[in-house]
C-alpha cells in the first residue's frame, strides 16, 4: 500500500512529542498526503479504542483505509528512583491498518467499551500547579508530575472488570470462552494475564503474551504482542481472537476478531 491510500491516522498514545498531538508529524513522515490525522488518548486502552474507532469510520463509509498506530514513551514520565514504577514500563510503538470490505468479510465481531473516573486517581500522570502565582497575571502555571500508579488497585480493577467485558462481549455475538482460540490483553502484568484466563476458564496456552521482554508499553502492548505471535505463526485463519485493553481513566474494552489471512493491495 502507497501512503497516499490512507485516508486516516490514528495515533493512540499519551505521551506525544507534543502536547497538541503528534499524529500530523506522523503524517509528514510516511508522506500520507491524503490522510486526516488525530491523536487519541486513552492510556493502556489506547489501542482498542483507536481499532473501535477507526472500526466506525469505516461502517459509516466515511473513510477505507485508516492506519491505527498505538505508541507511548513512558520512560520520560516515570520516576527513576521509584522501584515501584519505573523497571515496569517500556517504550514501544505497533501499528495496524484497517480496510474497508464486505459484510460478510468483516473479521470486527464485537466490540464493547467501558470507563469509571471515579478510579481516576489509581493511574495518572496529574498536573499541579506551581506553589507562586504568575507574576502579574492571576493564574498559576504548572507542570505534569511523575506516573503515579496505586498497583493494587489496579490489579483489583483489571481481574474483576476485564473478565466481564469479554463475557458480555461474547454473549452479546451469541458466543463462549469455548470459541476462543487466542487471548491478547494489554500487557500489563503476568500476574493480571493469569487471573483474568483463570477466571474465564481459559488455558494459559491460548495467552499471547511477550511482557517479559518489553514489560508494560501501554497502547503499544497489544499491536507488539499481535505482531509477535504473527510472526511466530501461531495465529491461523479464522481464529477467535480476544482482544482486551484495560488502563488509566481507568478504561477498559475488548473487542472479538476473526483473524482473516491476507495480503495489502
Amino acid at each position: 500500500m502507497d501512503p497516499s491510500q490512507i485516508d486516516l491516522i490514528i495515533l493512540a498514545t499519551s505521551s506525544p512529542n507534543d502536547l497538541f498531538g503528534s499524529a500530523s508529524q506522523i503524517q509528514c513522515n510516511i508522506g500520507a498526503v491524503n490522510a486526516v490525522a488525530f491523536d487519541l488518548t486513552a492510556a493502556c486502552s489506547g489501542f482498542v479504542l483507536g481499532i473501535v474507532t477507526a472500526s466506525q469510520f469505516i461502517r459509516s463509509g466515511t473513510y477505507r483505509n485508516i492506519l491505527v498506530i498505538g505508541a507511548d514513551v513512558l520512560s520520560k514520565w516515570v520516576d527513576w528512583s521509584d522501584r515501584s514504577t519505573c523497571i515496569l514500563f517500556g517504550d514501544a510503538a505497533g501499528a495496524a491498518i484497517l480496510q474497508s470490505c464486505s459484510d460478510i468479510e468483516n473479521s470486527i465481531l464485537n466490540f464493547q467499551l467501558n470507563t469509571d473516573g471515579h478510579y481516576s486517581s489509581h493511574l495518572s500522570i496529574p498536573y499541579q500547579d506551581n506553589d507562586k502565582p504568575h507574576s502579574f497575571l492571576n493564574l498559576h502555571q504548572g507542570s505534569f508530575k511523575y506516573l503515579y500508579m496505586n498497583g493494587k488497585e489496579v490489579y483489583k480493577f483489571a481481574v474483576s472488570q476485564v473478565p466481564l467485558s469479554i463475557l458480555k462481549c461474547l454473549n452479546s455475538s451469541n458466543m463462549s470462552v469455548d470459541d476462543i482460540n487466542w487471548l491478547l490483553l494489554h500487557q500489563a502484568n503476568e500476574r493480571i494475564l493469569n487471573a483474568v484466563a483463570e477466571k474465564l476458564s481459559i488455558s494459559r496456552d491460548k495467552i499471547i503474551a511477550n511482557l517479559s521482554k518489553y514489560g508494560n508499553t501501554s497502547a503499544a502492548s497489544i499491536p507488539l504482542a499481535l505482531d509477535e505471535a504473527l510472526q511466530e505463526s501461531k495465529i491461523a485463519n479464522n481464529d477467535i481472537i480476544v482482544i482486551a485493553g484495560f488502563g488509566a481513566g481507568l478504561t477498559w474494552g475488548t473487542i472479538i476478531v476473526r483473524w482473516k489471512e491476507f495480503t495489502l493491495g
